[in-house]
């Protein structure tokens, strides 16, 4: 690509990075904060709108395997952090909108203070969505270490997850907010399942194999070991229609654009791309 494209690629990145680094906040706000609050958002989200349409400027139009190379193209141009930064960027990611001092844990839903992370019982940790086994990418930099899909989760409920697939049914996790589990899958709670599916989604776009890790793909199956694969594809699909994104995830995803990776989850911006993809 000539030199000339490339910067102009750069200038609306940046461009884009500042709008949305104003919107960060607003898109918090909740709806009873009254009309003057709603009078602010309104040219906000206008602005929003165009910061997205830009960034997906080149997948415009496109459907099937078209978008997905669009797509792969677009969100694989990303700043990678260290294992070790990931802690702080989920303290900044998921900050609890009602307590600075807290972020969200994604399973069970609870609010705990950023700084109880850690490996003990009472401790948050860096959940891999697309758990690390699956192609067996571990935490090095790349797949392992992408904040689209790592997010704070209770200590001992992330162990109960593990690296089981994601299906429907099975018996109440202790203390995991609504989640299930059997001996081959976990279901989380009904707020995040939208949120689960859409982060799959996107490891499966982003990790193709042509950059040296695993081409990723959700299939139809659990009980997939250490295979580049996570199901069940139907149920993930069927998630991402019952929990569409919220503020919480759309303020997410705004934050890792602006401040850490410079890329989005394009499913979160449009889960309609999911049916249109697979």
């Amino acid at each position: 690509m000539p030199a000339v494209r490339i910067r102009r690629r750069r200038a609306v990145a940046l461009a884009s990075a500042a709008v949305l680094a104003g919107l960060a906040v607003p898109a918090l706000t909740p709806a009873t904060a009254g009309a003057s609050a709603s009078a602010h958002e309104a040219p906000a989200a206008q602005a929003r709108v165009a910061v997205v349409a830009d960034y997906y400027e080149r997948a415009e139009g496109k459907t099937g395997d078209d978008l997905r190379d669009a797509l792969n193209t677009i969100v694989s141009d990303q700043t990678k952090l260290s294992y070790s930064a990931v802690w702080d960027a989920l303290k900044d990611t998921d900050e609890d909108p009602a307590n600075s001092g807290n972020v969200v844990l994604l399973y069970s839903g609870v609010s705990r203070s950023k700084s109880l992370n850690g490996g003990d019982t009472g401790d948050w940790n860096r959940e891999h969505v697309w758990a690390k086994s699956h192609g067996d990418f571990g935490t090095s930099t790349g797949p392992g270490t992408d904040i689209h899909h790592l997010r704070p989760a209770d200590v001992q409920v992330n162990s109960v997850r593990g690296n089981k697939d994601f299906d429907n049914g099975g018996s109440a996790v202790a203390n995991g907010g609504g989640s299930l589990t059997d001996s081959d899958s976990f279901e989380p709670r009904d707020a995040v399942k939208g949120d689960v599916a859409r982060m799959i989604f996107y490891m499966a776009v982003r990790y193709e194999g042509t950059d040296g890790w695993p081409d990723l793909e959700p299939n139809g199956s659990v009980n997939n070991g250490s295979a580049p694969y996570i199901g069940k594809l139907d149920v993930l699909k069927a998630w991402n229609e019952q929990d569409p994104p919220d503020a919480f995830e759309q303020r997410r995803n705004d934050v890792i654009h602006v401040s850490y990776q410079h890329n989005r989850n394009p499913f979160i911006d449009h889960p309609e791309w999911v049916e249109s993809i697979w």
